[in-house]
């Protein structure tokens, strides 16, 4: 069987009766694609156990994949070749019996405090042709860093998924198909009431929460991705979507919330995905550091008197 066509059908599968996410679908496409263009097959029973070895080997070594990388290809692959081999399309699953590489284990990228605050002045300080894009640009930058959405997420948000009134956000289908809700805070709420003032005084009325400019259509990801290049600039702090979402998880941590609270924020299936941000906030750590029960100059430990 043609892998173009076993693609489009587990694709078609994943899509519909799995569930999976645009992004995750395109994930699988482009991996598929690029192992068939590199090892020049087309079919199935072209693709041998000891060839798809080599090719994992040489993204190791030669593409020089991460260790996070060779694992994140090798479970695409091996969820497709599962599929044909479910399918009745292949004998064997190529991606079986492989050892996998020590995953690495890197704290998350994070801002500083005092990092953060420049990016949402700056994003409201900026010199703009006009206030719709103020106070729209400091919305979006003020969402990643007091509730921790990830890009897609923010894309996709309906303007009734967002209850000002009511402090909070629904999360509709993120990563993973899950729903969830995020409390909105203060400072977010007012950034968000300028925001909606602007929205509906240029009748934007397409159904996404956060508009072009130009058009009555959804914030697009191209403009994003150009926001977020323009912000760097003018801020001179490097980061991106992704590190405002750590920095927000390891803020709330160092403000004293509880990892559990946290990862039902953040969406983690898995609360062990949470507590990596644990070791990357020092400052909450050295707080936990004064709990010891030796420590004498602790001040909230008794003083024992003879």
């Amino acid at each position: 069987m043609e892998i173009e066509h076993a693609l489009s059908q587990f694709c078609e599968y994943q899509k519909f009766i799995r569930g999976f996410s645009p992004s995750t679908i395109k994930r699988y496409r482009n991996a598929i694609n690029l192992f068939t263009r590199s090892e020049v097959v087309e079919t199935l029973d072209q693709v041998s156990e000891t060839q798809f070895k080599r090719y994992m080997l040489n993204g190791r070594t030669v593409r020089h994949w991460t260790a996070n990388s060779y694992i994140t290809y090798h479970k695409t692959f091996a969820v497709f070749f599962r599929w044909c081999v479910n399918e009745g399309h292949m004998e064997i699953n190529p991606a079986d019996n492989m050892e996998m590489p020590k995953m690495d284990r890197r704290l998350p990228p994070k801002l500083t405090r005092q990092e953060a605050t420049r990016i949402l002045e700056t994003a409201y300080n900026m010199p703009y042709p006009y206030s719709f894009l103020r106070y729209r640009n400091h919305a979006i930058f003020a969402m990643f860093l007091y509730a921790g959405l990830r890009k897609q997420e923010l894309l996709s948000l309906t303007y009734s998924d967002v209850d000002v009134l009511n402090r909070s956000i629904f999360i509709r289908r993120g990563k993973g198909s899950k729903d969830r809700v995020v409390p909105i805070c203060g400072s977010l709420a007012e950034s968000l009431e300028r925001y909606l003032v602007e929205r509906r005084r240029l009748n934007k009325t397409c159904p996404e929460f956060f508009a072009s400019l130009n058009r009555n259509l959804g914030f697009t990801g191209t403009g994003m991705k150009r926001l977020v290049e323009k912000m760097n600039q003018a801020s001179g702090i490097p980061f991106t979507a992704h590190k405002l979402r750590h920095s927000f998880a390891t803020m709330m941590l160092e403000g004293g919330c509880d990892i559990y609270s946290l990862s039902k924020m953040m969406g983690h299936s898995d609360i062990k995905t949470t507590t990596i941000y644990l070791a990357a906030s020092a400052e909450h750590l050295r707080s936990q550091i004064g709990k010891h029960p030796m420590d004498e100059s602790a001040s909230h430990k008794n003083v024992i008197t003879h």
